[in-house]
């Protein structure tokens, strides 16, 4: 079964942290519901009478009702933690099984949700890592440098959607001296600054955020 979308054009930001990547379509006047932790758990979902996706929150008591037909996007960053190829000194081991919760549900709610109605896109991102093995090679790969960040960082993209148009820029040669010595090198973040510099990292960079937008509105 497949609606005509009407109504509200809703985004669903699934893991989606501070709300970086889809802050570009809260400007613009869409209706953004992040979903993500600690107060929302994408795998606290469950769809009803196929009219309706339900999010409860545990942490607050709390429960998030929304009409299907009226998701127009949805953009899903879950944790990398355990597909990081940098995970090498974790005191934790990698549990491959834990780490795939999370995506099968976001891919879970993006699937029932295209199964009932048309998107316009949807977006699976994660840095560059082992959730190749799992997803296969992803369509479109960038750097924060692609748009207009100072460092790097590859990260891959899954799903629907129009491409963003890189626009890159060159760093300067100690710049990337200091890449290449210390990958978890971080200049500056446009949207933050403060916070540990692992949880900066982990933030969408606001050029590619924008860029993504544009392509796809």
């Amino acid at each position: 079964m497949n609606k005509q979308r009407k109504g509200k054009k809703i985004i669903l930001d699934l893991c989606g942290g501070t709300g970086a990547w889809s802050r570009p379509y809260k400007e613009a006047g869409y209706d953004v519901r992040v979903i993500t932790w600690p107060d929302w758990d994408v795998k606290n979902h469950i769809f009803y009478r196929d009219e309706v996706l339900d999010f409860w929150s545990v942490t607050k008591k709390l429960e998030m009702e929304v009409k299907v037909e009226d998701v127009y996007g949805i953009l899903a960053a879950p944790p990398c933690t355990m597909f990081s190829l940098a995970r090498t000194r974790a005191k934790k081991p990698r549990n491959f099984a834990e780490g795939m919760e999370v995506v099968k549900a976001c891919l879970d709610i993006i699937w029932e949700v295209r199964e009932k109605q048309k998107l316009a896109f949807w977006a699976l991102e994660n840095p560059m890592g082992y959730l190749r093995q799992f997803l296969g090679k992803p369509p479109f790969t960038f750097n924060p440098t692609d748009f207009g960040e100072r460092y790097t960082k590859k990260t891959d993209i899954w799903g629907y959607f129009n491409f963003p148009v890189k626009k890159p820029i060159t760093l300067t040669e100690g710049e990337k001296k200091l890449m290449s010595t210390n990958s978890r090198h971080l200049p500056s973040i446009s949207d933050i600054t403060g916070s540990k510099q692992a949880d900066r990292r982990a933030i969408t960079p606001r050029g590619f955020a924008e860029a993504f937008f544009k392509a796809n509105q």
